[in-house]
């Protein structure tokens, strides 16, 4: 649908860290588009997201962090183009935008930056980096030794392009990679230096568990209590995909019981984590508030192509459609 010669109005979400407007160059837009609104905090409810951008022929989201299941879609009837960063976007629903009339894009992204952060969450875990740091800061030096990358295995689950950068960066520390997922053949883990083990084995022998799935009806708590259950008590695992891969009752009772030596986690089940959540109560997790894409080069990539998005649907021929 084209809106040629009719200023819209644009809502921008979830700009958590006020990025958006210096990351690109929004002056395509100008003279289009009469009210650039940023937001830069979650909606409290449905109730408030629907109240909130009623006015808005434009939303651009950031990933899943706000969703636009039908219910909301249906409430906001103004709405005519929704672009997501990002080339897939699983609270997004689709088929229910196009029943009314809304297109849905995408965006790219830069290299792999999930994947850098799983690494980088792995090394601060076993070496208790914000540990140390903390003891430093507090006036006193080492307080426990940390446990060394080289000769141990890692086991990703979910050798897809993150898992596969993981796995690269692994063998050149000196690890054994391990892999498995539903679909993962012994030729495709071959050629990212991995052997494809069972879910099983991968759980009961990795010294770290690092999860790069998809999270979808079929994978949803792919990670139960029983799994948890096989991991040594010296384990530890790494979580930047979804929260809802891991069954977070379950996780939880393995970290306060000590049944793994600990956990690093970017995802959760409510984003931004809630005040006086239980895992804040834990000493042996280490947890990052969903920093997994958020780079300068990213933000910079996602929101020149939302901009060249919402031009391209102003001029009728949209682009990166979705669906």
């Amino acid at each position: 649908m084209s809106d040629a010669g009719r200023s819209v109005g644009l809502a921008i979400l979830d700009d958590y860290a006020n990025a958006a407007l210096a990351a690109a160059d929004w002056s395509p837009l100008m003279g289009r588009v009469e009210r650039l609104t940023v937001f830069d905090r979650a909606f409290a409810s449905e109730d408030e997201a629907a109240t909130a951008l009623a006015a808005f022929d434009v939303v651009v989201g950031m990933r899943e962090r706000t969703p636009f299941p039908a219910r909301l879609l249906h409430r906001l009837p103004r709405l005519r183009l929704l672009v997501t960063t990002g080339m897939r976007n699983n609270s997004f629903d689709l088929p229910a935008a196009r029943a009314q009339g809304v297109t849905v894009c995408g965006t790219r992204g830069v290299g792999s930056p999930t994947s850098e952060l799983a690494i980088g969450l792995l090394i601060a875990l076993v070496r208790d980096i914000p540990g140390q740091e903390r003891s430093l800061r507090e006036g006193r030096w080492q307080t426990r030794p940390g446990v060394g990358l080289a000769g141990k295995t890692l086991g990703i689950a979910g050798l897809g392009t993150v898992g596969g950068a993981v796995a690269r960066a692994a063998l050149a520390m000196g690890m054994d990679v391990i892999a498995w997922s539903p679909n993962l053949t012994a030729e495709r883990a071959a050629a990212h230096g991995a052997r494809r083990v069972e879910k099983a084995e991968l759980f009961a022998t990795a010294d770290v568990v690092t999860l790069h799935l998809v999270l979808s009806d079929r994978s949803r708590e792919i990670v139960g209590a029983a799994d948890l259950d096989l991991m040594r008590p010296a384990a530890f695992l790494v979580n930047t995909a979804r929260a809802g891969l891991v069954d977070q009752d379950a996780l939880y009772a393995a970290l306060a019981g000590r049944r793994i030596a600990g956990a690093a986690m970017d995802v959760y089940e409510r984003e931004p984590l809630p005040a006086g959540h239980r895992l804040l109560g834990l000493d042996n997790v280490l947890l990052t508030p969903h920093l997994g894409y958020a780079t300068a080069d990213n933000f910079a990539r996602m929101y020149g192509d939302a901009i060249e998005d919402v031009v391209a649907w102003l001029a009728g021929s949209p682009i990166r459609e979705l669906g």
